[in-house]
């Protein structure tokens, strides 16, 4: 998401930035102190030790991805590069006390994977929980539940996922995590990017206020600072419930890497002085697969497909790995076919995963949002703010070169195949903009709704990272009582949006329905912070139209 330091136009991007100097002298180092931050204190007092929790994750019919770190001395913490090579057994059982052990066997952890250890279990049974655990010297880590998805030609009555994105540490607490974790009956729950941010210290929103501070204190460019804090985020109590719950399907989107990333730079690196974007790219993507329940479909990247029964398949885009630069925000250059947001080979994978499903939902993860986006009229002293939370042009020019809104030969592409092959119940799952959303997808957004939809999109707010409020520093709601009204007024595919409230989503999917049901959290800032549930979506099958339901499933 565009969340800029600097313009993509301003003739001085390239220069060195404010930062670099400081950064450039840390980057090949990292300080025993924000190591010691990235691991909770009892790390010294007992090892080896599970710090960081446990993990399931890209459920198959047979099989589960199991995931954890291990910290085999006190001195081995994340992105140090100590610590002894040491054997971690794992057990997968049909009951919580492991009376049942369906499936055993051991790993290694070395330092060389950061003491990571993923185990790819199979010769599980379809639509079944199971729990699992890891050993290592004498110690068990916590016990985690995982399910196995639905056997690929099978009527299933139902499925549940929780719907997240954009978790800023600084910003606050992640109890959407929590209250996920506290339902008991995800299925699985999907991040759709953000998981983590790049930053230094107070160097992105939060409504001026650090709530608890990134480790290590720069922003991160090497491998061992991406290790440290993927660390530091999975120390968090609520997100290892979450994980510890029911597996993860991630993909990322910027933040995992650098804001604004493309397939050759980002807004957020200076090649040279922070070092090569080869380098910083190959480092954030080794350290996310390393402490990540994701398998790599391709060596590289986050799209692949999962199917859940005859209800639903899954396809996860990579939209960073592939993606031309951004262009300058008014460019006409957007519409450019030689331009790709997917790349040739991810858009016709997508393609033709649509186009030969048999099942009866088609869901797509999308990190960056598909339908159209114009600003409209806003007043100037709420445009300025929302013009800079979206990264658009703050004279109010309708685009965001760095969503679909800026590659759209790649979505006519998508919306035309999906047209042209009557293929229905496409639903488009998106985070990114810290904003909720439940949108139409139109052929053609200048004659909706006389125009048909070609598809649906539910896009979540943001788990802690500032929105519209945040960044006016105004009481929540006030923004988008003024903003929302104007936005749908200019979109009118746009059926809801709410652009202040953190929260998450769980969508349901029944064969009549894919309902979206929207939860707020009362205050980031807090780590007991309550939960409630604020408005439903729906689309029924066959209408490619999103509609409001009234009460949550």
């Amino acid at each position: 998401m565009t969340r800029s330091h600097r313009s993509h136009t301003d003739p001085d991007n390239l220069a060195p930035r404010r930062r670099t100097v400081v950064k450039a002298a840390a980057a090949g180092a990292v300080l025993a102190a924000p190591l010691a931050a990235a691991t909770p204190a009892r790390a010294a007092a007992v090892a080896p030790a599970f710090l960081h929790g446990v993990a399931s994750g890209d459920p198959l019919p047979d099989g589960i991805l199991l995931w954890t770190r291990v910290t085999p001395t006190a001195e081995a913490v994340p992105g140090s590069g100590l610590g002894p090579d040491v054997t971690v057994s794992w057990t997968v059982a049909t009951d919580r006390a492991f009376t049942n052990v369906v499936s055993k066997g051991s790993l290694t952890a070395t330092a060389a994977s950061d003491h990571t250890v993923k185990a790819d279990i199979r010769g599980l049974r379809p639509a079944t929980d199971y729990w699992f655990r890891f050993s290592a010297g004498g110690t068990d880590s916590p016990a985690g539940r995982a399910r196995t998805a639905p056997a690929a030609d099978a009527a299933v009555a139902g499925l549940r996922f929780g719907v997240v994105s954009c978790s800023n540490w600084e910003a606050g607490h992640f109890a959407a995590y929590r209250h996920l974790a506290a339902r008991g009956d995800l299925d699985a729950w999907l991040h759709l990017g953000d998981y983590l941010y790049e930053y230094g210290t107070g160097e992105f929103g939060s409504r001026g206020t650090v709530v608890r501070p990134h480790a290590p204190a720069h922003e991160i460019l090497t491998l061992a600072d991406y290790r440290v804090r993927h660390g530091q985020y999975k120390t968090d109590p609520d997100l290892q419930a979450l994980h510890a719950a029911a597996p993860a399907i991630a993909i990322w989107d910027d933040h995992e890497i650098a804001n604004d990333t493309w397939s050759g730079g980002a807004e957020n690196h200076t090649e040279g002085a922070e070092g090569t974007w080869a380098a910083r790219q190959a480092a954030a993507k080794q350290a996310y697969f390393e402490w990540m329940p994701v398998r790599p479909a391709i060596a590289g990247t986050t799209y692949r497909r999962l199917r859940f029964g005859k209800l639903a398949d899954l396809s996860l885009l990579d939209l960073r790995s592939f993606r031309s630069q951004q262009v300058a925000v008014g460019n006409g250059s957007v519409d450019d076919p030689e331009r790709t947001l997917t790349g040739r080979a991810q858009l016709d994978w997508l393609k033709a995963g649509l186009q030969s499903s048999d099942t009866t939902w088609r869901l797509v993860g999308n990190s960056v949002m598909i339908a159209p986006f114009a600003i409209g009229s806003l007043s100037a002293e709420l445009l300025k703010p929302l013009a800079k939370l979206l990264g658009l042009p703050q004279e109010g020019l309708g685009l965001n070169p760095d969503q679909w809104d800026g590659y759209t030969d790649d979505r006519r592409e998508v919306l035309a195949h999906l047209r042209s092959h009557a293929i229905r119940n496409t639903v488009f799952l998106t985070g990114d903009i810290h904003m909720a959303w439940a949108n139409d997808v139109p052929v053609n957004a200048g004659t909706y709704p006389l125009s048909a939809s070609a598809a649906t999109e539910f896009v979540v707010s943001s788990v802690s990272s500032d929105n519209l409020d945040d960044a006016l520093k105004v009481p929540e709601g006030s923004a988008s009582a003024l903003a929302a009204p104007v936005i749908r007024a200019a979109n009118r595919h746009v059926q809801w949006v709410d652009t202040d409230r953190h929260g998450y989503g769980v969508l349901d999917l029944t064969a009549d329905r894919a309902q979206m049901d929207y939860y707020v959290l009362s205050d980031r800032t807090k780590a007991d912070t309550a939960s409630s549930w604020a408005r439903s979506y729906r689309t029924r099958s066959g209408t490619q139209r999103v509609e409001r339901s009234y009460d949550p499933v």
